[in-house]
């Protein structure tokens, strides 16, 4: 039996339903995660990878979107490995956590609503075809503005932005989409941070440019720095470099490397 941790409790997958008047349905207002974990045959053992980091941000968000959940990072760390136990989970598997205002009301606001949070897991396989190189395009929808709808938190209303992209990539032929900003610098992917390398050196788009501040992306300006010993340069990055880079590539826990 599959299970989900469901506005307090553990219930299986098929309990954990929502009302349809449910206010954040409507508003898009809802704040998640998504996290994965690898199942590693040879010591038969699961990684969690970065759920501290993760929910730190999801806590952050929620303050933000004036959600205050009755959990602490820890606690939801180890709600999300007793789900993990509860669902004899023996390969790579995607975790979502969202947290939503669950009343049944249709005024779009933040406060004076209850806020509860449901974390299930699912079969993601991989997100983008890693083994190659993708085929991006450069969108023609600019990147949601900081002043609009932050693009550095994970609130589901915000990827609508995300999905146009997205979508306009793939009727035109393409895997993926390049966001350029308000002020027509590069963002970032549909769901992925990006990086350019430039005679040696690794390039990226600094959170001023209104992208989302990335836990995988951290992980690999730590890895660039101290393994591989790349500089990394953070700072506005123009459209007409992405045709002279040597290499970029992208960055995301959904999408990976």
């Amino acid at each position: 039996m599959e299970y989900a941790f469901f506005e307090g409790s553990f219930v299986p997958i098929e309990e954990a339903k929502i009302n349809i008047k449910t206010n954040s349905f409507h508003y898009g207002t809802a704040v998640f995660e998504g996290i994965r974990a690898y199942w590693n045959e040879d010591q038969k053992q699961l990684y969690l990878l970065f759920a501290k980091e993760h929910y730190q941000r999801l806590l952050k968000n929620c303050k933000a979107m004036f959600m205050e959940l009755p959990y602490t990072v820890e606690d939801l760390v180890n709600i999300t490995v007793e789900l993990l136990r509860k669902n004899e989970v023996k390969e790579d598997v995607y975790i979502r956590p969202i947290a939503y205002f669950k009343d049944l009301k249709l005024t779009p606001k933040l406060i004076d609503y209850t806020p509860e949070i449901a974390i299930y897991t699912y079969n993601f396989g991989r997100y983008l075809d890693t083994s190659k190189g993708i085929r991006v395009k450069v969108s023609s929808w600019r990147r949601n503005d900081d002043n609009s709808i932050p693009s550095r938190w994970k609130v589901a209303g915000a990827y609508v932005n995300s999905a146009l992209a997205k979508t306009e990539a793939i009727m035109s032929g393409y895997d993926e989409a390049i966001m350029l900003n308000q002020h027509g610098f590069v963002a970032e992917g549909s769901g992925e941070n990006i990086f350019l390398i430039r005679d040696g050196k690794a390039i990226t788009p600094s959170y001023s440019e209104h992208i989302l501040e990335g836990i995988t992306r951290s992980a690999v300006k730590k890895l660039l720095k101290n393994e591989l010993v790349i500089e990394v340069e953070e700072r506005p990055v123009a459209r007409s470099e992405l045709y002279v880079a040597d290499e970029i590539f992208m960055t995301g826990t959904a999408a990976e490397v």
